[in-house]
């Protein structure tokens, strides 16, 4: 008979993100969304790998192009039923958006592999912030991780009110008030 309540899940990062996104607020909403942040371009990062993690669990990634991480969101301040997506309007279930205040703050991102190194991956299109911790890498497999006919629930009626896959960029800080800008 299932238990309301499973034993907790203890586990430990296998790497951590450098990233040149030191605050939320300067990273993309999505890892290929760089439309507003500083650059206008998708960032190069780096994926370094704890001591534990020997250079044979990762050598095998050259040559695919692109990998998914498996990531904590070390920032994340806990988490409610419905939160506001920057694209949908009103609020929505937490589990139908990507927004990073979740149950268990597990995020997902699809990078592209750049390079493999002694003890990093180099990789570029990053929406993760400096230090976020990796705890699964695996490798992007087109046949069977692209569905580009599926449909996206609530997210279909967004792009035909605002243009395919339209989505935007970084918040900037809000002022307090009374001051101006610059």
């Amino acid at each position: 008979m299932p238990t309301s309540h499973a034993a907790p899940f203890i586990a430990h990062p296998i790497a951590h993100m450098r990233s040149p996104y030191a605050r939320r607020i300067d990273a993309p909403h999505q890892s290929v969304v760089v439309a507003g942040t500083e650059t206008g371009v998708e960032a190069e990062a780096r994926i370094e790998f704890v001591e534990t993690v020997p250079a044979e669990a990762f050598a095998d990634l050259a040559g695919f192009e692109r990998i998914w991480l498996l990531f904590v969101f070390h920032r994340s301040e806990g988490w409610k039923p419905q939160v506001r997506p920057p694209r949908g309007g009103g609020k929505r279930s937490v589990l139908a958006t990507r927004s990073p205040h979740r149950p268990n703050a597990i995020g997902l991102s699809a990078v592209e592999l750049i390079g493999v190194e002694e003890r990093a991956l180099r990789v570029r299109g990053v929406d993760l912030l400096d230090g976020t911790p990796i705890l699964d890498i695996k490798p992007y497999v087109p046949y069977a991780d692209a569905f580009p006919a599926s449909r996206a629930g609530w997210i279909d009626a967004v792009d035909m009110a605002q243009g395919l896959h339209s989505a935007p960029g970084p918040k900037r800080p809000r002022r307090p008030p009374g001051k101006s800008p610059g």
